[in-house]
């Protein structure tokens, strides 16, 4: 029974926050979601993935991945890329989008630039209440294991919401740091999934609009003059995002010695109270990775703080990368000004 009530309190949250975007632990493995002004910044063809599954031991979890692609066109100075993310909330909110990205870069002085980038998306959101446990289907003993005749439980009751969105961002960088700033849904597109339902934001009825700023250092520790395949060095990275009447900040830094990588993060905002009395305060985030030549592979786990605890298995969460060319100046932060590289994390 406890664990039904859990379930339930899951999706009520859900349908109240509905308007909230997908997010990843691993942010900085996942750029182009997070900016569009970061496409083409590996300055060469580059594929990743990222998969996440948060809170598994609750049967109402919530699985997202996405898929970017990218390339930089060095005749234009400009970026291209697609991305295409996969979110499914407890098995009952579903969200499919496409989005295609574009940057142009400016340089400033001999090693920093700037950065501006464009996108759009198309997505498709729908919800099915099969197998959810609904006021008529309990009774003392629990689930009747009937069905039932509330309106709610009927999925001809919603509808399949196709929307149209767009987002822009900047980005500052040189060899050694970055910083950016983006704006998410611009057009607050309407995703009420009931038919002839508002389009009130305050009511979560559509996309607030998100802004996210994001940035980091990298820090050698070592001689960069070690060799072309060594690296040292400390990355501290940061990410605040804030949509609606929600905002979050996730925090922390990672060590690389080539070709191991390892991180730690927390996210949260203690000082902030949310719905007037618990803290801000959502997980502490370890990192692990390694990186073959142009292929990176990176594996992190949420430990939860905030009051669902260890019972909801905290988050999974994977990032696959694959740069098909690989430059000479990849390695060292201190080479990468040759080829205006992004000093930004591989993972």
């Amino acid at each position: 029974m406890k664990k039904i009530y859990i379930i339930l309190c899951l999706l009520c949250s859900s349908l109240i926050s509905k308007g909230q975007d997908p997010q990843f632990t691993q942010f900085y493995a996942a750029p182009l979601y997070h900016n569009a002004a970061f496409t083409g910044s590996g300055y060469a063809p580059r594929v990743m993935f990222n998969y996440r599954n948060q809170w598994p031991s609750l049967n109402a979890n919530f699985i997202t991945s996405l898929v970017s692609i990218d390339h930089f066109i060095e005749k234009a100075n400009s970026g291209i890329g697609l991305t295409i993310l996969n979110d499914n909330q407890g098995n009952h909110f579903k969200n499919t989008e496409i989005t295609g990205l574009y940057s142009y870069q400016l340089q400033i002085g001999a090693k920093n630039f700037l950065r501006m980038g464009l996108q759009g998306g198309y997505s498709i959101r729908g919800f099915d209440p099969n197998g959810l446990i609904f006021g008529d289907m309990l009774n003392n003993n629990g689930s009747t294991g009937g069905s039932s005749s509330d309106p709610a439980a009927n999925p001809a009751n919603y509808q399949t919401v196709k929307i149209f969105d767009l987002g822009s961002g900047v980005l500052y960088y040189n060899p050694n740091a970055f910083l950016g700033v983006s704006l998410n849904h611009i057009l607050q597109p309407k995703i009420n999934i009931i038919p002839g339902g508002s389009s009130d934001c305050a009511n979560g009825d559509c996309l607030n609009r998100k802004v996210t700023v994001n940035g980091g250092l990298v820090v050698p520790l070592g001689d960069h003059n070690a060799g072309p395949d060594k690296e040292f060095t400390l990355t501290p990275t940061f990410l605040y995002k804030k949509q609606g009447q929600y905002s979050q900040l996730d925090m922390g830094a990672y060590v690389t010695y080539t070709p191991l990588t390892a991180g730690l993060w927390y996210r949260g905002i203690p000082l902030k109270k949310v719905f007037s009395n618990f803290p801000n305060q959502d997980a502490v985030s370890a990192l692990v990775g390694f990186r073959f030549e142009n292929f990176s592979v990176g594996y992190s786990y949420d430990l939860t703080i905030s009051g669902l605890g260890s019972t909801s298995g905290g988050s999974h969460e994977i990032s696959i990368s694959y740069q098909l060319d690989k430059f000479e100046s990849d390695i060292s932060p201190y080479k990468r000004q040759r080829k205006k590289e992004l000093a930004c994390p591989k993972f």
